[in-house]
C-alpha cells in the first residue's frame, strides 16, 4: 500500500507507517495539477487544510481507497463524491481539540484586556495606562455556537474561570456533566457578552452570523472564531465593529486563506492568527500518531 502525505504532519506518524511496512511519500506543497497527475499512484492520501481533495483529484485517483484528514474539519474534501467512488474518508477529531480550546480561552483574555493592542502601544514607546482599561471575564456570559468536543472543553474551562455558559447546537442536548444551559440561537445572541464559534462550515452554517444576527446582540459584545471561516459574514462583522456594536473580534480562521489582505485587520478592535488553532507540538504529535493508527488499521483490512 502506498501513502501520499501531501500536507506536513509530525515525523512520528510517518515513522509509525514506515515501521508497519507501508510505503510513504511526503510531498508537500503540490499544486492541484501536480497532485492530479500523481495521485493515481497512491492508495491513501493524508491531508491537513492546505490540500483540497476535490472531484478532479478524486477522479484521477484510480487506485485511491482512503483519504485521511489530519485534523477536525472535512470542508476541503468532497466527501460525498469520494464515498460514491468507494473511497473512505476519515479524520482525527479529538487529537487537536485541547489546543483549539486553549487558543479560544487565550483569546477571551486577550479581548478582555486588549493585550495585543497594549503590546503594540508599548512597542511604539507609549505609556497609555488610562486608554487600556479592561474588563473581567468572571461573571460574564459566554455563548458557544456549537457544542462538540471543542465547545465542551471551552465550556469546562470557562466555568472554572467564573463565567456563565450558554450554548446553541441543534444536534446536541447533553451538557456532559457541566452546569451550562442550551438556548436558541436568538437567545444566545441576546444574552452573551462573548460569543465563540465551534461548528464546521456547511451549507447550513455558512454566514450563520450576519447583519440580522449582529443586530440582536448586546452592545460591546466580543466575538471569537477558532472554528471555520465563512460561519461569520466578514462584511457584516466589519460593519458591526465600525458601528460600535461589536467591541472586539478574535479570529483564527477566515473565508479566504491566507487572509493577508483582509480589511478586518485595518481595525484596531480585531486581533488574529493564521489558522494556528491546532498548531501545538502536543496536538500535532497526537494528530500524526492517530493518522498513522488509522492508516495501519486500514492496511490490515486492505491486505
Amino acid at each position: 500500500m502506498r501513502v501520499l502525505v501531501s500536507d506536513s504532519i509530525a515525523n512520528k506518524g510517518v515513522e509509525m507507517m514506515h515501521q508497519a511496512g507501508i510505503e510513504v511519500d511526503v510531498n508537500t506543497g503540490l499544486a492541484p495539477e501536480e497532485l492530479e497527475r500523481s495521485i493515481s499512484g497512491y492508495h491513501v492520501i493524508v491531508v491537513r487544510s492546505a490540500t483540497k481533495v476535490r472531484q478532479p483529484i478524486i477522479e484521477a485517483g484510480k487506485n485511491l481507497k482512503l483519504i485521511v484528514r489530519a485534523g477536525v474539519g472535512l470542508d476541503n474534501i468532497d466527501v460525498e463524491y469520494a464515498k460514491s467512488k468507494g473511497i473512505e474518508v476519515m479524520n482525527t477529531p479529538a487529537a487537536s481539540s485541547s489546543a483549539v480550546a486553549e487558543l479560544t480561552i487565550g483569546y477571551l483574555f486577550a479581548l478582555a484586556r486588549r493585550i495585543p493592542q497594549t503590546t503594540a502601544s508599548m512597542r511604539a514607546g507609549k505609556w497609555e495606562k488610562k486608554k487600556f482599561k479592561g474588563s473581567e471575564i468572571a461573571g460574564k456570559t459566554l455563548g458557544l455556537v456549537g457544542y462538540g468536543r471543542i465547545g465542551w472543553l471551552v465550556a469546562k474551562k470557562a466555568l472554572v474561570l467564573g463565567m456563565d455558559v450558554i450554548a446553541y447546537d441543534p444536534y446536541v442536548a447533553d451538557p456532559r456533566g457541566l452546569k451550562m444551559e442550551f438556548v436558541s440561537l436568538e437567545e444566545l445572541l441576546q444574552r452573551a457578552d462573548y460569543i465563540s464559534m465551534h461548528l464546521p462550515l456547511t451549507d447550513e452554517t455558512r454566514d450563520l452570523i450576519g447583519g440580522p444576527q449582529f443586530e440582536m446582540m448586546k452592545d460591546d459584545v466580543r466575538i471569537i472564531n477558532c472554528a471555520r471561516g465563512g460561519t461569520i459574514n466578514e462584511d457584516a462583522l466589519y460593519e458591526a465593529i465600525v458601528s460600535g456594536k461589536v467591541a472586539g473580534a478574535a479570529l483564527d480562521v477566515y473565508l479566504q486563506e491566507p487572509a493577508q489582505d483582509n480589511r478586518l485587520f485595518e481595525l484596531d478592535e480585531v486581533i488574529g492568527s493564521p489558522h494556528i488553532g491546532a498548531a501545538t507540538v502536543e496536538a500535532q504529535y497526537r494528530v500524526s500518531t492517530e493518522v498513522a493508527e488509522k492508516v495501519i488499521a486500514f492496511q490490515a483490512a486492505f491486505s
